[in-house]
């Protein structure tokens, strides 16, 4: 049976007559790296700085590692790294001095700080940077600075709200194979972003948020399995009669054939294999085609299904 790292039930936050979060409910397990996605406003931050008790909520409850967590549950907290969308370090400190602080706030032995600073500053590979100030470096560095100084006091919860927001895409990629390091290592992972492709690529179950509520929630693949449209095909087809188009509609898991100037479009729900059946028809009529394009469904076709909207925030 998996351990519940965190379990919010009912929860709802109110800013006077706005919900910001409408009996939103969430278990995250031990070992997992979790996904919030969601647009901005969808109430990704608010449910975070309430499981970190930074806000106070109108209804509901929130357990972290199977206690309550309050404002001063010191000792939850300090098994918990925190890396925010803003970056927050101090200008004034270098890298090393900042990491240094931040693990400070948890670590007091000096010699077991060192090491994990150390340990902290390869780990985002800031080593050749460790005596520059924040105001030499790139987004990307800073980036990588503020991960660091969340997880140098070695935390069994990491949350990451939006952290390669406004990054190159060499330190994103980076960030991202850094997030899966840390998972491997043991950390339980609490990771938002309104990038669903990087969910996409790093999470082990995902909840998909609206209007602060939980509307779905599960691995990538059981998320598309929800809707109906799961897979469009396109192939280039010089001729084809009223009566094929009637035939491969009646293909299973065909949901829509479309054909306009010699192009053959496919809408197929769930179900293994659809492109290799309307191949095999197509060469048992002897139809010649060329150019096959198939697409496989997307969360933000799952979201656009279950909210009528598109997920990525243009904001």
């Amino acid at each position: 049976m998996q351990t519940p790292v965190i379990k919010i039930e009912n929860l709802v936050k109110r800013y006077k007559d706005f919900i910001a979060l409408d009996h939103f409910s969430i278990e995250i397990n031990e070992g997992e790296i979790f996904g919030l996605l969601g647009p901005n406003g969808s109430g990704k931050t608010t449910t975070i700085n309430c499981i970190l008790s930074l806000l106070s909520f109108d209804k509901g409850t929130i357990e972290v590692f199977g206690k309550t967590m309050r404002p001063d549950s010191y000792d939850l907290k300090r098994q918990i790294g925190i890396v925010m969308q803003n970056v927050a370090v101090f200008d004034t400190l270098t890298v090393y001095e900042n990491i240094d602080y931040f693990c400070g706030l948890y670590i007091r032995d000096k010699k077991t700080r060192r090491d994990y600073v150390e340990e902290a500053i390869s780990f985002v590979e800031l080593e050749q940077f460790r005596k520059f100030y924040p105001k030499k470096l790139s987004g990307g560095l800073l980036r990588r600075l503020n991960i660091a100084c969340g997880i140098a006091h070695k935390p069994k919860l990491i949350i990451l709200d939006e952290p390669t927001v406004a990054v190159d895409p060499q330190s994103r990629n980076k960030i991202l194979e850094g997030i899966v390091d840390l998972n491997k290592k043991g950390a339980t992972i609490i990771y938002t972003s309104h990038y669903m492709e990087e969910v996409e690529q790093i999470c082990s179950r995902i909840s998909i948020m609206d209007g602060g509520k939980n509307i779905a929630v599960g691995a990538s693949d059981e998320l598309k399995q929800m809707i109906k449209k799961s897979e469009k095909i396109k192939i280039e087809v010089p001729m084809l009669s009223g009566e094929h188009l009637q035939n491969l509609q009646q293909l299973p898991h065909v949901l829509r054939v479309n054909y306009e100037g010699c192009q053959l479009n496919i809408q197929c729900s769930g179900g293994r294999h659809n492109l290799v059946h309307i191949l095999e028809y197509l060469q048992r009529h002897n139809l010649s085609f060329d150019r096959v394009y198939s697409e496989l469904p997307t969360l933000n076709d799952v979201f656009l299904e279950i909210t009528g909207k598109e997920l990525r925030d243009n904001a």
